[in-house]
């Protein structure tokens, strides 16, 4: 039996990362309901992340030059308009974690300490614990979030069904530990995170194949920008699952990139390893493509103490038999960020009445074609801000009780990693792209555990079909050139299984 739950006028919010922890405590005093899958603060991208938050607070730096090395790293597809103003806004979000208690790393004299990442011009990364910088801003945001009453936290709770009538949301079915569950509230924020649970080689946790995605795609909500997948050059070549990062800032430090025969492949390539992620991505794999085995070498690098700067890179390179200060790191391309997503506006605002999203389930036009490292846990901190300030000026209207949708099963991605890996990599043409509809159109229309999985997979594949150009993360081999002009795409749930049964003729009979 499904129990019911009046939130009694209270926001429901999705997901534990950075982006849901920073709305529900932007919200207080206000009341609200935060359900996380897991314990909180366990199985979220945010605290995985080991290169830090991008913030232009040096003395060297302004908003102005930072806009111009995302606006680069973007491709043509940044939001001018809002990419500027979130990093505008990244002092203050700084200033406001360590009000909730983050500890950034600070030199002798008090002043946080900046580092450089690819692709930035400036010294601007601000981290916390060293590589662990993820990790910690989720344990001080985890604390505050207990301490303060007026959030309530649902753990061992998964978002299965958006309900909606007349394009608003009226509830939300979940379910825990006791059974299925139905929220019933017409304010909702996804903020789930990435897709990276997706593809047989990825960074991200297991479980993040985008369920939030699904939850507003199935609900009728538009999408925006799928095809572009940030895929990290150097994730940690292992049998881990999910792939453990080696991150950037590893190379900010001086780290090289080297064959099984010593060759520093990129080294004539514009900005070499810290070229733009997707450059990286592509010369790696093409080179993997070609035989190699890839390295990322720190052994050399200059007055680097790689224990200290590094802990946790170095933990988990010890764990996999690997000693970076006398070994070359074995690496490969991952999948990592998705700059797509459904689509918002400034305030967060999606396409359904009462459903907002936030982090990376949200496409705000700050990333464009390929992510400025280091701009993602910015933008969940700076725009929780803002999503809360929205939904607190919007007031709860107290509609009917919702009517009870049919039970979801389970999910279960693994039929739909190996498709996706094949045909929407770091490299994709036309042709795989169709045989991945063909093989994922009837999952997504299946009642089976792949089911949402294979709708976000599906939806993917198809803007990615129909963007006939390479951009950014975005390489398609049968057409290598930009298109003019940049345009950004919009998909729908119906209409990309429409153009399914349109492009793979075989599929309507």
């Amino acid at each position: 039996m499904t129990a019911l739950r009046d939130t009694d006028g209270a926001p429901v919010i999705i997901g534990g990362g950075l982006a849901g922890l920073m709305i529900a405590l932007a919200l207080a005093p206000q009341p609200v309901v935060l359900l996380t899958r897991a314990p909180l603060g366990f199985e979220a991208s945010s605290a995985l992340a080991q290169g830090g938050i991008a913030a232009s607070i040096g003395a060297d730096d302004d908003a102005s030059l930072h806009l111009a090395d995302t606006l680069a790293a973007g491709d043509g597809l940044c939001d001018d308009v809002v990419a500027a103003a979130i990093l505008a806004a990244a002092p203050a979000a700084i200033e406001q974690l360590v009000r909730h208690g983050v500890a950034f790393d600070r030199d002798a004299n008090g002043k946080i300490v900046l580092g450089l990442e690819a692709a930035h011009s400036r010294h601007r990364i601000v981290h916390a614990g060293g590589d662990t910088t993820g990790r910690d801003i989720i344990r001080a945001l985890v604390r505050k979030v207990y301490e303060t009453p007026s959030i309530t936290v649902s753990e061992a709770t998964t978002a299965r069904r958006l309900v909606v009538e007349d394009n608003a949301v009226t509830g939300l079915l979940g379910h825990t530990d006791h059974g299925p569950v139905l929220f019933a509230t017409d304010r909702v924020v996804i903020a789930t995170g990435g897709i990276g649970g997706l593809f047989l080689h990825g960074t991200n946790p297991a479980g993040s194949f985008g369920q939030g995605l699904a939850l507003a795609a199935r609900a009728g909500a538009v999408m925006a920008d799928l095809e572009f997948i940030q895929f990290h050059p150097t994730a940690l070549d292992s049998k881990s699952s999910p792939l453990k990062l080696i991150s950037e800032a590893v190379r900010g430090e001086g780290a090289i990139l080297i064959d099984e025969n010593g060759n520093r492949f990129m080294a004539d390539a514009p900005g070499a390893e810290l070229a733009p992620r997707d450059i990286v991505a592509r010369s790696v794999w093409r080179h993997m493509a070609a035989g190699h085995r890839v390295f990322l070498d720190a052994r050399n690098v200059k007055g680097l103490d790689f224990v200290q700067r590094f802990p946790a890179i170095t933990a988990l390179c010890r764990e996999a038999g690997i000693d970076p200060i006398t070994q070359p790191i074995p690496v490969r391309p991952a999948a990592h960020y998705h700059m797509g997503g459904i689509s918002v506006d400034q305030a967060g605002r999606t396409s359904i009445e009462g459903l907002w999203a936030c982090g990376e389930a949200a496409c705000t036009g700050l990333h464009g074609a390929n992510r400025l490292a280091s701009n993602s846990l910015l933008e969940a901190a700076v725009c929780g801000g803002w999503v809360a300030n929205d939904i607190a000026a919007t007031a709860s209207i107290r509609r009917r009780m919702p009517a009870l949708p049919d039970r979801d099963a389970n999910s279960d991605p693994a039929l739909v990693r190996p498709i996706l890996s094949r045909a929407a990599g770091v490299l994709r043409d036309g042709e795989g792209l169709r045989a991945a509809a063909r093989a994922l159109y009837p999952l997504a229309v299946s009642q089976q555990a792949a089911r949402d999985p294979a709708i976000v997979g599906l939806m993917i594949v198809i803007a990615a079909l129909r963007r006939q150009e390479s951009r950014g993360a975005h390489a398609r081999t049968d057409f290598p050139e930009h298109a003019s002009p940049a345009r950004h795409s919009t998909l729908r749930l119906d209409d990309a299984l429409q153009t399914a049964r349109d492009c793979v003729p075989e599929l309507v009979a």
